[in-house]
């Protein structure tokens, strides 16, 4: 899917970096072309320099091919008129925009665009809005050091154990939902067809455990 997001500030330039892990097309817009240096040399995807709202640099972004449009700047007009030029003008289906003041951001979901209007977590929490299968955390500790989330399994793990799925992914099966019932398992427990897997993970590791776990596990020697 193509995504563009409107704001390279922290928010933005981590949200650009999950969406591609996860194998999505990405273009990011922002004021500034030095905001882009946020993104690091790993990002591939499309740079536009512009106003997020601006309908020649939405269309140089790709947005009359988008399937979700992201607005993460630090003005919370900016991002709620260019999320509804989105919505309204070029029909994306899936738009949410970040919102500072919440008595705003509850006016804008009554208008139907989904909105953010706090800081933590707020990049699980965009995935979770633009990627109707896409990754987001069911939990987070306190801290916000550790993420607990369902974990979608390439098929070629059935028949492996619990402590393959681990040591590849780096993070910790917590618990198995199999036949509707929850499960505790070890390291031998072996995971079977049907399976809903749950994991720990450091937080920020998230996409990366996803997209381990989405590619076929290597034969086992």
């Amino acid at each position: 899917m193509h995504v563009v997001i409107m704001g390279c500030g922290r928010v933005g330039a981590s949200l650009a970096a999950a969406l591609e892990r996860l194998g999505h097309d990405v273009a990011i817009i922002d004021k500034t072309q030095q905001a882009f240096r946020r993104l690091g040399s790993d990002f591939h995807g499309q740079q536009v320099v512009g106003v997020g709202f601006d309908r020649q640099v939405l269309i140089e972004a790709g947005i009359e091919r988008a399937g979700a449009f992201a607005a993460v700047s630090s003005g919370d007009n900016s991002n709620i008129i260019s999320a509804r030029v989105a919505r309204e003008n070029f029909g994306v289906d899936k738009v949410v925009a970040r919102i500072y003041d919440h008595k705003r951001a509850a006016v804008y979901e009554r208008l139907g665009i989904p909105t953010v209007a706090t800081v933590p977590w707020t990049t699980d929490r965009f995935l979770r809005s633009l990627l109707p299968d896409g990754v987001a955390s069911a939990w987070r500790d306190p801290s916000g050091s550790v993420a607990l989330l369902q974990l979608p399994l390439h098929e070629g793990w059935v028949g492996r154990s619990v402590r393959d799925l681990q040591d590849t992914t780096g993070a910790r099966v917590a618990f198995i939902m199999r036949f509707g019932t929850a499960v505790l398992p070890d390291t031998k427990s072996v995971i079977q067809a049907d399976d809903v897997v749950y994991v720990a993970a450091k937080s920020g590791t998230v996409s990366d455990v996803t997209s381990v776990a989405l590619r076929e596990p290597e034969e086992e020697n």
